[in-house]
């Protein structure tokens, strides 16, 4: 009972009963126990109750699990988790009312208290989003009477509105994918295949693809029924999602970090195969990639594994699920490049033309005097009289090694609503090393389990159109930032070049999950302060050894402490994508002039 009183206020309880009573009324099923919104009852409460009378009406009336498994399905082929359940709120809210209606008349005043209550307090996120233009046109019809739409968005509430007419959960789910495939992603049927497709999708594929983007939620294994149970309450919900999701960084700042989770032996042995599945077959030997494990692994990462790929776009395991949405991703982003693509030229030009520039410079031959080489006529009569070393001049070139530089991006699930302009970023460096001749690597980096995966999208002595490659980028799972700087350095030493930079474009917010396998120790969660100041001591040490570390900021300016911990005064924080390459080439010559004794 104590416990019970930890967890509760007396209001909160209160709350929770009354939803649940409303819920199990309207459905006549006790044995319904679903998850309700009751954080949201003290500030919308109408909202909050009408959310638990749809709960009651969408169990009685129609198939919930069946409704759930095929937005699964759906997400599963490709398609974006908010706006998709968004669409299906909408879906559901138009069918369960007029069910609930003639058995419970208070419900149409409880619905229009609602919709004033999310008018009133949700409006402005509400408009962000096409989801949520839909649920105002679809209030506001209610509340004046008026069903009237602008030609936007005509068309969809006159099929949201069928919806009033539906009896089968079908009819629901054909109203869904029409909606999201003429609204959303206008291009999912061509790349993707129509509902049937989707509806074909097998139960493996959904585990596989599934097991990957729950694990931080749940990591056990009753993964499929936590993932449907998690659809089922979001989709009778009136909050936007679609707006959530463009605010990700602050629902992630408010979630558990740093968490430890534990394995069994059995899902232990499978993770090889989930890594190789997920991300792509690894480009290392067994041998190899045993020895770079256990000579970059130590002290705090230990306990960690590495797994270097080229991805799985580039050489899969087989066509599943993960390879589907890695193209998805990688189609928007290519997207994003092309509706950029007069500012990328222009800056891959201007910074490109800057190190040209600085490299000539660096490189120009020199004139010393010397006591042997080509004779100064003018001087011949000083034989004899003045030191050698003053007749003779000999031509040098003292910086002739050259550079290289390895751009290590933070590809982790944080950086997910920014992954296409850091993708951008990341080609403009690129495509300009290129063109000044600078030997380059692009590596992502994430951490999954055991695994930080180092994804290489271009080799140091790879040819400039391989930096193209770097649009296959796509973020997920967490990040191990000081064990990916360690293995990205370790890389960069080995190389021959005088000049060592390394470029990470990263959010300031190293976080990962701990896995304890079977035998292993338990060893501190990664994230935080710990977790940057391992980073900041991973970067002293290559600075130490003689490489340029520059960061470059992807981040929210409240994480911008974190960054100065890490990079120190050398990192690069990028409002603007406009000013990308007047920022990070600036950075770049000054230290070749620094090389030239110029600053």
């Amino acid at each position: 009972m104590a416990q019970m009183f930890d967890d509760f206020t007396d209001e909160a309880l209160e709350a929770e009963l009354r939803m649940k009573n409303l819920m199990w009324t309207v459905s006549g099923n006790y044995a319904l126990d679903t998850k309700l919104d009751t954080a949201s009852f003290s500030t919308l409460k109408h909202a909050a109750m009408y959310d638990a009378i749809k709960q009651g009406a969408f169990d009685r009336y129609f198939d919930r699990e069946a409704f759930a498994l095929y937005l699964l399905k759906k997400i599963c082929c490709g398609a974006e988790e908010a706006p998709l359940t968004s669409l299906a709120q909408l879906t559901v809210e138009c069918a369960a009312f007029p069910r609930a209606l003639p058995e419970r008349p208070g419900v149409g005043e409880i619905r229009r208290k609602a919709f004033e209550e999310l008018l009133e307090e949700r409006y402005g996120s509400l408009q962000e989003t096409i989801a949520g233009r839909l649920k105002i046109a679809l209030m506001r019809g209610v509340l004046t009477g008026d069903r009237r739409a602008d030609r936007k968005n005509e068309a969809a509430l006159e099929m949201l509105r069928a919806c009033e007419n539906y009896g089968w959960t079908f009819a629901l789910i054909w109203t869904v994918d029409r909606l999201y495939n003429s609204l959303i992603d206008t291009g999912f049927e061509r790349r993707n295949g129509d509902l049937w497709h989707v509806l074909d999708t097998t139960m493996e594929d959904l585990k596989e693809f599934n097991w990957r983007d729950f694990l931080e939620e749940d990591a056990c294994d009753d993964m499929m029924e936590s993932c449907l149970r998690k659809m089922e309450e979001q989709v009778t919900s009136l909050e936007d999602l679609s707006a959530e999701s463009a605010e990700g960084e602050e629902s992630r700042e408010k979630s558990p970090r740093g968490r430890i989770v534990t394995v069994d032996a059995e899902a232990a042995s499978k993770m090889y195969s989930y890594i190789e599945t997920n991300y792509g077959r690894s480009y290392l030997t067994p041998a190899e990639s045993d020895y770079r494990t256990r000579r970059i692994c130590k002290g705090i990462h230990a306990d960690c594994l590495l797994y270097y790929t080229d991805g799985i776009l580039a050489d899969p395991v087989l066509v599943n699920a993960q390879y589907v949405r890695a193209q998805k991703h990688a189609a928007d982003n290519r997207r994003a490049f092309l509706n950029h693509r007069n500012l990328i030229r222009r800056s891959v030009d201007a910074m490109s033309a800057s190190l040209k520039e600085m490299l000539r410079l660096r490189t120009e031959s020199e004139l010393i005097e010397a006591d042997c080489g080509t004779v100064i006529p003018n001087r011949l009569w000083r034989i004899g009289r003045t030191d050698p070393g003053k007749l003779f001049t000999r031509q040098t070139r003292t910086h002739s090694n050259g550079y290289a530089v390895s751009i290590l991006m933070d590809a982790s699930g944080s950086q997910h609503n920014r992954q296409s302009m850091v993708a951008i970023q990341a080609y403009i460096i690129a495509a300009s090393l290129s063109r000044a001749g600078i030997a380059h690597e692009i590596t992502g980096f994430c951490t999954f389990w055991d695994y930080t995966v180092l994804q290489r999208f271009r080799a140091y002595d790879a040819p400039a159109e391989d930096d193209r490659n770097v649009l296959n980028f796509m973020t997920s799972a967490n990040n191990r930032d000081g064990l990916a700087v360690r293995a990205a350095g370790d890389s960069l030493l080995h190389r021959g070049e005088e000049g060592k930079i390394l470029i990470m474009l990263s959010d300031g917010r190293p976080n990962d999950i701990i896995v304890n396998r079977p035998g292993s120790r338990s060893i501190e969660p990664y994230f935080g302060d710990f977790a940057a100041q391992d980073t900041a001591a991973q970067i002293r040490r290559l600075r130490a050894q003689g490489v340029s570390v520059l960061g470059v900021f992807t981040g929210l300016e409240k994480d911008l402490r974190a960054e100065q911990l890490i990079f120190g005064r050398d990192f690069a924080y990028i409002r603007d994508i406009r000013n990308f390459s007047r920022v990070v080439s600036s950075y770049l010559l000054r230290l070749l002039a620094q090389d030239l004794g110029e600053i």
